[in-house]
């Protein structure tokens, strides 16, 4: 997944669009920003919150009780 920045000449300000490897379109902003750099970082936290809820959790380590 990569997050990236439009622009529209009706719509001058910025929004983020994260899209997988073949371009296809999974979120985009409902907000939009006046830099692109504001978009960037916004879109940037939002692809976080979707790497880390794919993540699978850690390895647990079995525990054992000594005698």
């Amino acid at each position: 997944m990569n997050v990236i920045a439009v622009s529209s000449p009706r719509a001058p300000d910025w929004r983020w669009r994260i899209v997988d490897g073949g371009g296809a379109i999974l979120e985009e902003s409902s907000t939009s920003f006046g830099t692109i750099a504001l978009a960037m970082a916004a879109g940037a936290q939002r692809l976080q919150v979707h790497l880390d809820r794919d993540r699978p959790p850690p390895a647990r380590v079995p525990w054992h009780r000594r005698r």
